[in-house]
């Protein structure tokens, strides 16, 4: 008969047959570790990402809209590349969203700046 082991820390184990950790520590434990060990995944590189952007925009559109320099939104860790979805306007400007909070990229002067805003309830026509 084989005796079933502890995988966090290899006590023997009591009980079920398909039983793979002692109590709740060792298993968060050793699910802690693998997740310290693995690459990080696709999933939580983005939704880390989304939530940056997010915080950096909500940070600099107080007041509903806004207008920054995109120097100042990179330098910050923002990364337009990240959004979750768009919004194009009448005159065809699209507007890149992470939420509620969007911005559209314009050039003034040699100067590249975003145009921050709000998201609104006629945005949903």
């Amino acid at each position: 008969m084989e005796v079933n082991k502890c995988k966090a820390c290899g006590e023997v184990l009591l009980g079920r047959s398909d039983k793979r950790f002692c109590d709740m520590h060792c298993k968060s434990s050793f699910h802690y570790k693998k997740s310290i060990t693995e690459a990080p995944r696709f999933y939580n590189k983005v939704d880390n990402q989304l939530k940056n952007n997010r915080r950096i925009l909500k940070n600099y559109n107080k007041s509903g809209k806004a207008i920054i320099r995109k120097d100042q939104l990179i330098s910050e860790g923002f990364n337009p590349n990240y959004f979750t979805h768009y919004w194009k306007n009448t005159k065809g400007d699209v507007y890149l969203f992470i939420y509620e909070y969007g911005f559209l990229r314009k050039t003034e002067h040699d100067v590249e700046k975003y145009i921050l805003i709000m998201w609104q309830d006629y945005m949903e026509k």
